[in-house]
């Protein structure tokens, strides 16, 4: 008798989640966090040498559960992103914030950074940034005064 109500009980269970998935299914509609971004590029443009380097990345939670920002990574070290804190509560928004190295001399620069989180649509996100570095105003110009011989006599 114990096996046949454990049974019954069982089956029960079974097809309320399966009725519960399909009804989800059917709308379209994932539950849980959602991530969205106010832009998935941030165009620095033309920045001097040295200047400040940082921008924010403006993250809105579009779903029903709080957002939970685990992990951001910059494609490299002169990229360096700080994630939020605190979840982000449904419908609210959070900051993540990306400082680029801007002692990198006239030279444009375009580099990704990876976001990770409990986000239903997107658990891994990659946005970017892009811009160029101004020539150093302060850089000395190197000029030669003798043309360079070579180390070896050519023939």
């Amino acid at each position: 008798m114990k096996k046949l109500i454990t049974f019954v009980f069982a089956i029960a269970l079974f097809t309320g989640a399966t009725v519960n998935a399909q009804e989800t299914v059917k709308k379209g509609e994932l539950k849980g966090a959602k991530i969205e971004f106010d832009q998935e590029v941030i165009d620095y443009g033309e920045v001097e040498y040295a200047s400040n380097g940082e921008r924010e990345f403006i993250i809105k939670n579009t779903g029903d559960a709080p957002l939970v920002i685990t992990r951001t990574k910059g494609s490299c070290g002169c990229t360096v992103p700080t994630k939020p804190s605190e979840p982000i509560l449904p419908g609210k928004t959070g900051v993540m914030k990306v400082k680029y190295d801007t002692k990198r001399a006239n030279q444009p620069f375009s580099k990704s950074i990876t976001v990770t989180s409990n986000a239903v649509n997107f658990p891994t996100k990659i946005v970017k940034i892009k811009g160029k570095v101004l020539a150093n105003p302060n850089a000395k110009k190197v000029t030669l005064k003798k043309p360079v011989k070579p180390a070896v006599a050519v023939k």
